[in-house]
């Protein structure tokens, strides 16, 4: 007996040996089965030593006892091989999931100054040097190395190129933005044109938003305005990525302001902070993603689609004509451009209505706000000249045909700037004083869902991003 007393607790220690505490807990339910298993076990080793004992036979305790431990120790490392499949599995999952709620978003990028789709020649470079993928092979490009293409290269003759970094980012060593030369995460792929070479983008499309944030808001500006920036750019993005916008190449979006502003600064920690706090989250309007459109600066006021001539529905509903305002007043009531003048002379104008609008009306007489819109933005116009007159609808179309670089704006803090294509804003009133035209406006962009300077206002007076995002869009929830 002695000796199977011995064996026994010798079993127990080499079974306790391989346990560890970590992962205990899954591991609770299977350690009660192999107890259960190591009772009766024990049980069949006391009838088995008795009758040996009787028998005189301690040699066959002695072997019962091995074979016992033996196959002790084959159960346990079963279970440990099957607790490792089911932690890759579980991980693999966990990479499942992870993709499905980060999926690749494809970008075109466009030339320099945002011109045009289509690049003469691309030069690309990594510092941790890339691998070129193509029709047919793969050539590795050590670090520091720069690959040059033109549209006739034998590899884009054979169809799309892909290019990946090593480690981090591809830098477009032919192409400036607002920070110099860019660099992007993901892949770079190439394909060749009659007219040249088209770059798309492919990457997760949180990594996208690392780069649309600090392009299309300050990163200076408070977290939770940011958090709101990243909300509106995910959600965006998400109605952006039910199609293609450039189905012939497969991208989803371009880089540019017809879409949202991406790479275009550098990437900032508050920024990517902002994204990495909101990850997965967008603004849902009965139960769907909204297409959060976004702007400057708010008049202290917000207008519907119906400034683009569209009606508003269910579908639209949470664009609505918010009053920016808190228990002070106008958020945004200290800030230059909401307030503005322009004074500009009928001579001046004149050319300015028949340039843009493609209508000779002659020398203006007179130009009236025919039609306004949800907090009071102009979404009619009648310009009136002495050869003739002319009718411009919607905001964007109004903004267009006062637009112009031949005159100053003066914003309330009394700086100057120059005119633009685009009058400021389309919440302004206008009228005729002598030779001159006075116009007089507020904010900064179309108007149509969250102003940027508002929300950072608001940040400031510290509303967190969710408070923010609900006064700029009705009946939504951040999800």
């Amino acid at each position: 007996m002695a000796v199977f007393l011995n064996m026994l607790i010798r079993s127990v220690r080499d079974l306790s040996k391989k346990r560890t505490i970590k992962g205990r807990k899954r591991r609770k339910s299977r350690e009660k089965q192999i107890y259960y298993g190591m009772a009766l076990l024990a049980a069949l080793f006391v009838v088995i030593g008795l009758t040996s004992a009787i028998r005189g036979g301690t040699d066959d305790v002695r072997e019962a006892g091995k074979v016992i431990q033996d196959a002790s120790e084959g159960n346990l490392k079963k279970e440990e091989e099957k607790e490792e499949e089911e932690k890759e599995e579980e991980e693999k999952a966990k990479s499942r999931e992870k993709a499905a709620k980060n999926p690749d978003i494809r970008v075109l990028v466009m030339t320099n100054r945002f011109k045009g789709t289509v690049h003469p020649e691309v030069k690309l470079f990594s510092e941790t040097g890339m691998t070129v993928t193509y029709d047919g092979g793969e050539k590795q490009y050590k670090k520091g190395k720069t690959l040059k293409l033109k549209p006739d290269h034998k590899w884009l003759k054979k169809g799309t190129v892909r290019v990946k970094a090593a480690d981090g980012k591809v830098a477009i060593k032919s192409l400036n933005r607002g920070d110099g030369t860019p660099s992007y995460d993901g892949v770079i792929e190439l394909r060749s044109t009659a007219e040249g070479i088209v770059i798309i983008n492919e990457l997760p499309v949180e990594d996208y938003l690392c780069g649309v944030v600090p392009s299309e808001m300050p990163s200076s500006y408070e977290l939770e305005a940011l958090k709101a920036q990243a909300v509106c750019a995910r959600s965006y993005a998400y109605r952006q990525m039910e199609e293609y916008g450039y189905p012939e190449y497969e991208a989803h979006v371009n880089d540019s302001t017809d879409y949202q502003v991406y790479n275009n600064s550098g990437q900032a920690e508050s920024s990517s902070r902002a994204v990495a706090e909101t990850a997965g989250q967008t603004v849902m309007y009965k139960g769907k993603i909204a297409t959060t459109y976004y702007y400057s600066t708010s008049s202290g006021k917000t207008t519907t689609m119906e400034a683009w001539g569209t009606k508003p529905s269910e579908t639209n509903g949470y664009l609505h004509a918010a009053e920016v305002k808190g228990e002070d007043g106008d958020y945004e009531k200290e800030l230059p451009w909401y307030r503005w003048k322009v004074s500009v002379t009928v001579d001046v104008l004149s050319d300015l209505i028949g340039l843009n609008t493609g209508k000779d009306v002659g020398k203006l007489e007179s130009i009236e706000i025919t039609k306004r819109g949800p907090g009071d933005v102009a979404l009619e116009m009648k310009a009136v000249g002495d050869q003739g007159s002319v009718t411009v609808k919607t905001e964007n179309k109004i903004r267009k045909a006062l637009g112009g670089s031949e005159y100053k704006i003066k914003r309330q803090d009394g700086s100057e700037t120059e005119g633009r294509d685009l009058l400021p804003s389309a919440f302004f009133t206008i009228e005729k004083k002598g030779g001159k035209f006075v116009i007089k406006g507020g904010g900064f962009g179309h108007g149509i869902g969250m102003s940027q300077t508002g929300a950072n206002e608001m940040a400031k007076q510290g509303k967190d991003y969710k408070e923010i995002l609900t006064l700029f869009y009705k009946d939504i929830s951040v999800e």
